[in-house]
Parts: structure tokens; C-alpha cells; sequence
């Protein structure tokens, strides 16, 4: 949905009774605000806000809003504005959330205008009676494979649709360009002030090795891009997931992106379980990735071909990790070190620098 009414905001003291009467007003005429209080402001790649919204139909909207706008963290503002990452987010819950078949929080307004912001306004996912994750949460064996099964249902959905990128120009136009571009232009700079602070949580067997990606980051990116295309989230690592009951959902589109499925896999297992866990049931895991996606009609799949590439895509996580370090202010620093160390060990088990030729 795009509301008619201007709803950008751009902070908490903007969160107004007539920006949420706004709001209220298009689900119901009727209904009225009486009272607005924001009840958190986490800073990080954008600003979220959880809100209460006293109104006096509660049987029919959720009194409890969560509200993400541009970050007021500079460095992060910057890093995610060019690219316009919150503005993906927006157009991925007006034009394809409707059709994905995993659990997202319900949408109660979007809008986003060039040059003036972007505003998302979801339910709170505890108002559904559900638990968000933390970056850092080590998950069980039956959760893992609970979002993988979830993931290859997601995957198979989006399988090879090429006309998505024509029908949604912002999932390859001109906002994706720019986050290559700039993803390349900053790429070295930005692993080695991050392996500088990382300090020992990255092997130095890893460095030299991470370093040269750097500066070949473009033709990794285009190597890591040639198999069968679908949507992926692109970091789903566990900060991103809610749990309703035993049952994964998942949050933060703003990355998304037409790509390899077995990309949002690699970049799963190697952030949300620890080690040995990870060494014991990765296998499993992604033959089940494998099982389910047959199940929703993706055939033909080499398993071996796969397995490959889920190796190749494990430099990826780590990147993004060392990246988040060294920008600063996008994750909290005890998850943001524990994701590294997570990361580089699966990096290290698979040797995944020497699984392309670069």
C-alpha cells in the first residue's frame, strides 16, 4: 500500500497523533488516535522505533507499531542513503510481500520519495505473540533446519522468474548499481580497517586471502552471480528472524535482490550456528535445502555443483561482517565480533577463498 497522506517521518519526535491518524485512517475511517509514545530507538542501518498507538479500535489494528526511517547515525545514513536500501524495503512490501510464501510482520503503511526519505510501518511482532532473534543467537539444529525449509519454499517461489526484474525495476535498476559500485570503491579500504579492529577474531591465514578479494570484490560478486537466479534476502543472519512458536519469519528486506538461493543459505549457516554444530549437520542441511526445493518443483539440481557453489558463497558473510565492523553503529559490537569469529571459522573449514578462480 502507498498512502495518499504524507507519513515520512524521519524520528521519534516526529511520531505524532496526526501522523498516526494518518495511518489509522486509511484501514479505518472511523477509528481515532488518541495518544502516541515511543517506547524504544534502536540506531543502526536505519533507525527502529517500537510505538504504541492508543486508538479505540484494537480489536481490528494492532496498538503496538514497529517504524523504521533513515538512520540518524551518519556513517550508517550515508553508507545505506546512496543506494536507497530502506526504499527496497518499502517497494518490496508494496509490490512482492503479498505474494511470499513465508511469514513476514503485517504492513501497515510505506511511502518513499526521492530526496525526502522512505517510512515503513509494520506490526510489532510481539504484538502476534512472537520473539524476535538477536545477531549473535546460536540456533539449534531444528530451528536451522526449520529457516532452511522456509528459504528453499521462498526460493523455488521466485525460481528463475526473469520477468521480475522488468516488472520491479528496483529490484536491478539503478539503486543496485549504485550498492556495486559502491560496494567496489570501498571494498578495500573498508576490509582493512575492519581486519584491523577485528584483531584476532579473523585468522591471519584469512587475511592476505580476504584482502585480495577486496580488491577483486567485482569479479566475485559477478563470479557469485551466474547460477539460477531467484529472490534472495541477502542477510539472513539470525538478528533477522522472528519465532512464532517453533516457526522462523523473517525481517529486514533491504538487501534483497535477484541472486543464488544457495547464497541466503551459505550466509545462514555460517552466521547463525556455532562451529561444531555447523560442521555436524551442514551437510544434512543443505540436502534437505536441496530435498525441499524439488518438493516445490525446482528440479534438476547437482547436488555437487551446489555444494559447491555454497562454498564459494561463504566469503560473503564474512565480508559483510568485517565491512559492518569498520563502518561502525550498524550492529552491536559483542554480536557484530561473534558473527566474525562464526564466519571465519566456516571461511577456514571450506577454504572458501580458493573456491573461485579469481
Amino acid at each position: 500500500m502507498n498512502l495518499k497522506p504524507n507519513i515520512l517521518v524521519r524520528g521519534p519526535d516526529d511520531l505524532t497523533v496526526r501522523w498516526a491518524q494518518c495511518i489509522v485512517s486509511h484501514h479505518l475511517a472511523d477509528a481515532t488516535v488518541s495518544h502516541v509514545s515511543v517506547h524504544s530507538v534502536d540506531v543502526g542501518t536505519t533507525t527502529r522505533l517500537r510505538v504504541v498507538v492508543e486508538h479505540n479500535a484494537p480489536e481490528a489494528l494492532p496498538k503496538r507499531w514497529f517504524v523504521k526511517v533513515p538512520s540518524m547515525a551518519m556513517p550508517s545514513r550515508i553508507i545505506t542513503a546512496l543506494p536507497r536500501l530502506l526504499h527496497k524495503e518499502v517497494k518490496f512490501y508494496q509490490d512482492v510481500a503479498p505474494s511470499v510464501p513465508v511469514k513476514l510482520p503485517p504492513i501497515l503503511a510505506a511511502q518513499s520519495k526521492m530526496g525526502r526519505g522512505s517510512t515503513l510501518v509494520l506490526t510489532d511482532i510481539t504484538e502476534l505473540g512472537s520473539v524476535p532473534g538477536n545477531p549473535s543467537d546460536a540456533l539449534s539444529i531444528d530451528q536451522a533446519r526449520r529457516v532452511v525449509e522456509h528459504l528453499a519454499q521462498f526460493h523455488a517461489h521466485f525460481w528463475n522468474m526473469a520477468y521480475l526484474a522488468n516488472r520491479h525495476r528496483w529490484l536491478a535498476g539503478p539503486t543496485t548499481c549504485v550498492e556495486d559500485c559502491l560496494g567496489t570503491m570501498l571494498a578495500l579500504p573498508l576490509m582493512k580497517r575492519g581486519l584491523e579492529l577485528a584483531g584476532d577474531a579473523v585468522p591471519a591465514r584469512l587475511r592476505a586471502p580476504a584482502l585480495r578479494y577486496a580488491r577483486n570484490r567485482r569479479q566475485w560478486m559477478r563470479a557469485l552471480a551466474l547460477g539460477p537466479k531467484t529472490l534472495v534476502h541477502h542477510d539472513c543472519h539470525p538478528g533477522n528472524l522472528f519465532w512464532t512458536q517453533s516457526q522462523p519469519g523473517f525481517l529486514d528486506w533491504q538487501l534483497i535482490r535477484l541472486g543464488e538461493g544457495i547464497a541466503d543459505i551459505a550466509y545462514f549457516l555460517a552466521t547463525a550456528l556455532e562451529p561444531e554444530c555447523r560442521r555436524s549437520h551442514e551437510e544434512q542441511l543443505l540436502e534437505r535445502y536441496l530435498s525441499c526445493l524439488a518438493k516445490h518443483g525446482v528440479q534438476g539440481l547437482d547436488k555437487g555443483r551446489l555444494f559447491q557453489r555454497y562454498r564459494a558463497h561463504l566469503v560473503y558473510p564474512l565480508d559483510a561482517m568485517i565491512v559492518t565492523l569498520a563502518i561502525g553503529g550498524m550492529m552491536g559490537l559483542s554480536s557484530n565480533m561473534e558473527l566474525i569469529r562464526r564466519t571465519s571459522v566456516a571461511v577456514e573449514d571450506h577454504d572458501a577463498f580458493t573456491a573461485m578462480a579469481i
